[in-house]
């Protein structure tokens, strides 16, 4: 199995790097911007006509929700045009394509968990280029899956988890939104789904159901809810005061609902979802031990 991965140095990209070992018979090869610019279609075509791949796993993208909304252009290269591009190459080359997408895909005024049937009105310029990128995609090859996810962390880059850890210690009292609501999701959790995916394709070629799928933890959680895990988990003394987004004005409005129905993924491919407290226990006892 030959496996090439994007956006290798993101949270995802090096939570599928660091487990690559429980794969030893496939092949994997990582790329990040200093390696292979995707948003280049002559790059990538000039990459896929060297190397022999079966899949593509596109962890690439532009995720500086507030930055985008004045930075459209690259925001749009990266999260629109590029998985237009690796989706045509994937193609040619006749291999499949997993990519990454965003619970921002909605506008965030749902009470009930969203379903991949349900209408997408992103109200960013985040979530519109990435719901461009998941059209691109599906258009470009139909052996391609899509899987949206949402309040992403883990051991690896800058996140909410690390954040709080830091800002824990420095402070004897934080202020934390209490009114967007969601779903705290390990990226580690995230790339063992992708890999089960692989995994039973590799058993059985039919196993491959494209289409758009929704992976997060179980649960639901605010960031006020989530920021009081983090220091019960870590030990941190820090006092959390729960305040309105409106405290914390930002020029890209984030979604206040961004729960998402895992339903199809698990009953497709009998992925095993854990609860989001689970993992981040398991995060936070990793990032202690370093």
């Amino acid at each position: 199995m030959q496996i090439v991965v994007t956006g290798a140095y993101g949270q995802l990209g090096s939570e599928i790097k660091n487990r690559i070992a429980e794969y030893p018979g496939w092949n994997f090869v990582f790329t990040d911007v200093d390696s292979l610019d995707i948003t280049d279609e002559t790059a990538v075509n000039t990459f896929f006509s060297k190397n022999k791949f079966d899949f593509v796993i596109n962890c690439a993208a532009y995720t500086a929700v507030d930055k985008a909304e004045s930075d459209t252009e690259n925001a749009e290269k990266v999260n629109a045009l590029a998985p237009q591009i690796l989706s045509k190459a994937a193609r040619m080359a006749k291999a499949k394509i997993i990519h990454v997408s965003t619970d921002y895909v909605f506008s965030g005024t749902s009470c009930i968990p969203y379903s991949e049937e349900d209408k997408v009105t992103p109200i960013g310029v985040y979530g519109q280029t990435k719901r461009r990128g998941e059209e691109n995609v599906l258009r470009e090859n139909i052996d391609s899956i899509i899987i949206r996810t949402a309040w992403l962390y883990s051991v690896y880059g800058n996140n909410f988890v690390k954040t709080m850890l830091r800002l824990g210690k420095e402070r004897g009292e934080l202020n934390v939104v209490f009114d967007q609501v969601g779903s705290p999701t390990n990226a580690a959790d995230l790339a063992g789904a992708i890999l089960e995916i692989i995994r039973q394709t590799e058993n059985n070629p039919s196993g491959f159901v494209p289409g758009i799928y929704h992976f997060s933890n179980e649960g639901v959680a605010s960031w006020y809810d989530f920021a009081l895990t983090i220091f019960e988990l870590s030990g941190i003394k820090c006092k959390v005061k729960p305040v309105t987004s409106e405290h914390f004005p930002t020029p890209a409005k984030r979604p206040n609902f961004s729960v998402l129905n895992k339903s199809k993924i698990k009953d497709t491919f009998g992925i095993q979802v854990p609860y989001w407290k689970d993992s981040l226990k398991h995060c936070i006892e990793t990032l202690v031990q370093k």
